[in-house]
């Protein structure tokens, strides 16, 4: 796959992937379904309000999740892919023991990411692990499908 991303959206795409809310926001739909937003809280207890409030607004605003009325916060095509991604990632972390033995989803999930970021700016793996290989590839497939999420917005000038 020939599609690049430079430094800085591959570092935008990673932070905003590897964002412990937004992991535990998408994974909690795609493992339970759709959250009620009063139901947000009290589902993920153990995120700060603020928290929430960003990864929810994050997710809408990069069309991983959507509210349906009647029903909540639900996934989007993309934001079930994503869980998907997610659910590679933590595979090859655990059978790895990345980046320890005993670790978080979200731990994993960002040390995965943060291991593949390097490799995404340039054109090839540099040799790496094939299971890790595989992982780039489908970080990469998802990230070309999905460029709202690698795109890093210019600063306002200063007036």
């Amino acid at each position: 796959m020939n599609t690049p991303f430079t430094s800085a959206e591959a570092q935008h795409a990673v932070e905003l992937l590897a964002s412990r809310p937004l992991v535990r926001l998408v994974t909690e739909i795609d493992d339970n379904g759709a959250i009620p937003p009063r139901r947000l809280a009290g589902t993920l207890h153990d995120l700060a309000t603020h928290h929430l409030r960003s990864a929810s607004d994050t997710a809408r605003a990069h069309g991983l999740v959507r509210i349906t009325p009647g029903t909540g916060l639900e996934l989007t095509e993309a934001g079930a892919e994503l869980a998907d991604l997610y659910d590679e990632m933590a595979r090859w972390a655990r059978r790895h023991a990345v980046p320890a033995s005993v670790c978080d989803f979200s731990g994993r999930i960002r040390c995965v990411l943060e291991l593949l970021a390097p490799s995404i700016t340039t054109e090839c793996a540099d040799g790496a692990e094939a299971g890790l290989d595989r992982l780039r590839t489908l970080l990469l497939q998802w990230l070309v499908g999905n460029p709202q999420v690698s795109t890093v917005s210019e600063p306002e000038p200063v007036a």
